[in-house]
């Protein structure tokens, strides 16, 4: 099966899927397998976006390491670590959108090697605002915080070859 797809004037493809697997839903096949070109190539320089994603990532740090120490301030503290820690997280894996791209970011995301942590991620960031915002729960938030942050590890080791699998060895050993 051929798929053809305009483009505007540009006409930049003239088709873009061959075949779908019939157990892949057949609403999302042409959408996941379509070739976009969102502004991959960006006008930014290398080293702008090194820099963008510095920034980015040293923003996000310095907003959870804030968020987790406003959690100790009475009355608002939690509210406060609630929002400088999601906001931090979220800031440093959006860093990487200068480095990549943002489609190509959220495909990456949602990779089959990925998608584990990626639901764990988003999950423990929507757990940690419940435990602060309506649960009002300074432990709860500590663990959310927690299972967050080992979420966001074992997500950004999956960028790195055989990293996982090393630190599943290295955990063996210790445990063993």
């Amino acid at each position: 099966m051929r798929v053809r797809v305009d483009v505007g004037e540009d006409e930049q493809w003239s088709s873009c899927l061959s075949a779908v697997p019939s157990s892949f839903p057949y609403f999302l096949g042409p959408c996941l397998e379509m070739p976009f070109q969102v502004v991959e190539a960006s006008s930014l320089s290398w080293g702008t976006r090194i820099k963008g994603f510095i920034a980015c990532f040293a923003i996000g740090i310095l907003c959870s390491l804030l968020g987790t120490l406003l959690l100790w301030v009475p009355r608002k503290g939690l509210h406060l670590f609630a929002v400088f820690y999601t906001f931090g997280n979220i800031a440093s894996i959006g860093s990487t959108i200068f480095l990549m791209g943002p489609v190509k970011q959220l495909k990456r995301m949602f990779e089959p090697t990925r998608l584990i942590a990626t639901i764990m991620v988003l999950l423990c960031f929507a757990l940690t605002l419940c435990s602060a915002f309506w649960w009002h729960n300074k432990g709860l938030a500590l663990i959310f915080c927690i299972l967050q942050s080992l979420a966001l590890t074992w997500y950004s080791l999956s960028f790195i070859p055989f990293a996982r699998d090393a630190v599943k060895k290295c955990f063996a050993v210790c445990l063993a």
